[in-house]
């Protein structure tokens, strides 16, 4: 196997928090220091058919913002139709997850990359097989965790039982940070939430995204190299 680069695992809180839009920003972020950055979106549902191929509209979102690298196929090498969980999706069409497949996956990328951005599905204790949850994945893969939140009211709660899940639920999972997504207009909570979350976690809370703009410009890179190795907040 080729050797494994710097990468991150994005994550979100819940379902439609934005993931690939701050994914893809990272790439681009990362792509505009000359580096070569693969992509990897490991099963996607609700995908749509083209010239007789179903495309994953987040993979095609990463591999153009890293540039077309490689086949797009390879970004997320397996897709359904149905918007369901991937097993659920996969069952729609008499179909199951390759379990191994999510994982190897990956490989293609690795001696053609500088660092890699991997995109879950769902959040951490989304399942993606009968007995295999994002988590799990997360744990195979060993990059340190990008932790994406929609920034609304509840989100304090959402981004401290992702953490808890990432510390607690199989083994300590690195954080590298927490991004808050603006993916719908603000409300009361959204000037206090940055404040809130730096003041009760130890992972870096790395700033707010709007809803067409990009990653803080802050060094993916090291991020990447060096997580912080805790995300949970007192207690």
């Amino acid at each position: 196997m080729s050797r494994q680069p710097p990468g991150l695992f994005i994550t979100g809180t819940d379902t439609d928090v934005g993931k690939t839009h701050v994914a893809a920003s990272i790439v681009r972020r990362l792509r505009s220091t000359g580096l070569r950055v693969g992509v990897y979106k490991p099963a996607a549902s609700g995908c749509r058919m083209v010239a007789g191929d179903l495309v994953s509209d987040d993979a095609l979102q990463l591999w153009e913002a890293a540039g077309r690298p490689g086949r797009l196929e390879d970004v997320c090498p397996q897709r359904f139709v149905a918007p369901l969980a991937p097993h659920l999706a996969a069952q729609a069409e008499g179909r199951q997850i390759d379990r191994q497949l999510l994982r190897s996956g990956l490989d293609c990328w690795r001696g053609e990359s500088d660092v890699l951005i991997v995109e879950g599905a769902g959040g951490l204790l989304s399942p993606i097989e009968k007995d295999d949850y994002v988590i799990d994945l997360a744990v195979d893969l060993g990059f340190p965790l990008l932790v994406v939140a929609d920034n609304s009211i509840g989100v304090i709660h959402r981004v401290l039982t992702t953490l808890l899940a990432a510390e607690k639920f199989r083994k300590p999972l690195p954080v590298a940070g927490v991004i808050l997504n603006q993916v719908r207009p603000p409300d009361a909570s959204s000037t206090s939430n940055l404040a809130e979350l730096r003041a009760r976690i130890t992972a870096p809370v790395l700033g707010v995204v709007d809803q067409h703009g990009e990653a803080p410009d802050i060094d993916w890179l090291s991020l990447a190299k060096s997580p912080s190795p805790r995300g949970r907040g007192p207690g």
